[in-house]
């Protein structure tokens, strides 16, 4: 068996999309924030398939690259492990815990694209007692996932030469200091949208500059504006791909 090229670390998830047909800003008290106590009838739910590896590896696989997952899930996971599989995603390496759930999100929106969300870790605490064992990758891609489970894989590619990808992503608020330098400074890649970039300069008073000190490329998603792709020789802006049809941005 061929092993694959791509190794993705992250989370596995289920995404519970709820939508409020009104502004959050209506129901919240200035004077009473320090005791919050709100309830919202949504309009709708759905429940989607998610989480960073999941939707990495998936995405890999709709391109038909060689991609596995590393990662945790729980009891409830096996109709998305067969979902994967189907998609061309190598599932072998996903332990999945029978005693627990897997990682969901609660997410719920307003008219303004306004959210709040709660997360609930479940299997995903279990990540960081795995290792990318010999998996002989060409690259790996290090996605948000528990912190001490992304530093984990962060000392294992540098300590094998694994070329990786990092994405420090929506784990930042819980990442040390010590760990996002770590995992900065011996990426192949860096990819952030520009508020996490800039969040990163300022907790590691960094400048463009050293950024490129460390990685080979650094990529900075700018949302509806597109992207830019910067190594130390040059530049690159990626248009907007234009949609077909505006959805739950979610979804």
């Amino acid at each position: 068996m061929d092993l694959p090229k791509i190794v993705v670390t992250g989370s596995l998830a289920f995404d519970y999309i709820m939508n409020f047909p009104g502004d959050f800003k209506d129901h919240i008290n200035p004077d009473k924030v320090h005791v919050i106590n709100l309830s919202f009838l949504v309009s709708n739910l759905k429940k989607e398939r998610g989480g960073t590896a999941g939707n990495i590896a998936y995405s890999l696989g709709l391109l038909q690259e060689s991609v596995a997952i590393v990662s945790a899930a729980g009891h409830d996971f096996s109709d998305y492990k067969k979902y994967l599989k189907k998609n061309g995603v190598d599932i072998s390496n996903i332990k999945v815990h029978r005693d627990e759930f897997s990682a969901r999100a609660y997410i719920l929106t307003d008219l303004r694209n306004n959210q709040i969300t709660s997360f609930y870790p479940g299997a995903m605490k279990y990540t960081k007692s795995l290792k990318l064992n010999g998996n002989a990758a060409k690259f790996v891609v290090i996605a948000p996932d528990d912190p001490e489970s992304m530093n984990n894989f962060v000392n294992e590619c540098q300590q094998k030469n694994l070329p990786y990808l990092y994405d420090p992503g929506m784990q930042l608020p819980s990442l040390r200091d010590t760990y996002l330098r770590q995992g900065i400074k011996e990426a192949k890649i860096l990819i952030g949208n520009d508020y996490e970039i800039g969040l990163i300069k300022n907790r590691l008073n960094f400048s463009e500059k050293d950024f490129l000190d460390f990685v080979e490329v650094l990529i900075i998603t700018l949302g509806e504006k597109g992207s830019i792709i910067k190594t130390k020789e040059r530049e690159y802006f990626i248009d907007p791909v234009k949609p077909k049809q505006i959805a739950d941005q979610t979804s």
